[in-house]
């Protein structure tokens, strides 16, 4: 069977300005005949790693090829987004033995944003925070949710969008792969349109670069010059992470966006698994400026529910290292 819209795609990834090595990767996998595209679509797999010296680039790496070679000799799953779900965990599983075999204490841990397209159907697994964007017709939607502590606290009230761009524990991300056993997993599940474009990417991107900039260049560019646009704008503003984009193209780009027929976005994306109870299926990023403000009389409660969190993540943090050390 052919592809019936075929696919663009570009990526690249960069060390920034502040960092002396790259624990960012991304691997793809692109099929040669149609019988491949059949029994697995294409791949495209962006990770960020953690652990300080050589450990997050070395966890970045082994885990997304790992990931890849799990998904690729996989049979036992009909839905290749639980096939993808599967391939990450024991990716997971690899890494870990890895780091126990390893001669040092130090930790091997990467965020993970991988996805399976075929035949207009995207599969989108996510651990850390990592993103996939989704852009149609010149509008950019988040898919996935950062599983980070800052973004919990939003979730659930305790800060506002515009304090979360200033919080200090803003880069404590609550699971990654590596971290423990069997991390939460997010699966989500897209139906594209022709003309619609994923974007995957690490957070050395979104800490620079503006939702609206992104959709910005994402609509103005093809994919190879929308990444090196996206990664040179990042650099220009202090590039202070490590710098992963990858943009896929479903189909041409329409003229005239226009002339298509309104859609509901939220409705064409749809969460296949997550372990825990989730608010939103999928959301757009809110403007600091139209973003809700909690009742001045919850600010007390709001206050002492942040510093617990801050807490229960602290120990979280020790008993992770304590149980990756064993």
């Amino acid at each position: 069977m052919e592809a019936t819209v075929p696919l663009s795609a570009a990526w690249r990834t960069d060390p920034g300005l502040v960092r002396s090595h790259n624990e960012d990767f991304v691997i793809v996998y692109e099929p040669a005949t149609p019988d491949d595209y059949e029994r697995h679509g294409t791949v495209y797999i962006v990770a960020d790693g953690v652990g300080g010296a050589d450990a997050g680039e070395v966890a970045s790496q082994y885990a997304s090829e790992r990931a890849l070679h799990h998904y690729l000799q996989s049979t036992e799953f009909d839905s290749l987004g639980a096939r993808l779900i599967e391939a990450m965990q024991s990716a997971n599983t690899d890494l870990r033995r890895l780091a126990a075999e390893r001669d040092d204490s130090r930790r091997m841990a990467t965020t993970m944003v991988a996805t399976v397209i075929q035949e207009g159907r995207a599969f989108i697994g996510n651990v850390g925070d990592s993103r996939a964007y989704l852009w149609r017709r010149g509008d950019l939607s988040q898919l996935t949710r950062d599983q980070s502590l800052v973004a919990r606290l939003v979730e659930e009230g305790a800060l506002t969008a515009e304090e979360a761009l200033r919080y200090p524990y803003k880069n404590v991300i609550l699971y990654s792969l590596g971290s423990e056993k069997r991390p939460p997993i997010d699966l989500y599940e897209v139906e594209l349109a022709p003309g619609d474009l994923l974007l995957l990417c690490s957070d050395g991107l979104t800490r620079h670069v503006s939702d609206e900039e992104i959709a910005r260049i994402m609509g103005d560019d093809e994919p190879d010059a929308a990444v090196e646009t996206m990664v040179k704008l990042a650099r220009q503003r202090g590039g202070e992470d490590n710098i992963t984009v990858a943009v896929v193209q479903h189909g041409p780009r329409l003229a005239e966006a226009s002339a298509l027929p309104e859609e509901d976005d939220q409705a064409a994306t749809q969460t296949i698994a997550r372990p825990r109870p989730e608010p939103q299926l999928a959301y757009r990023a809110v403007p600091a400026a139209t973003a809700a403000e909690p009742h001045p009389r919850m600010w007390p409660l709001l206050l002492v529910l942040t510093v617990v969190m801050v807490i229960l993540i602290f120990f979280l943090w020790i008993f992770i290292q304590q149980a990756t050390a064993i």
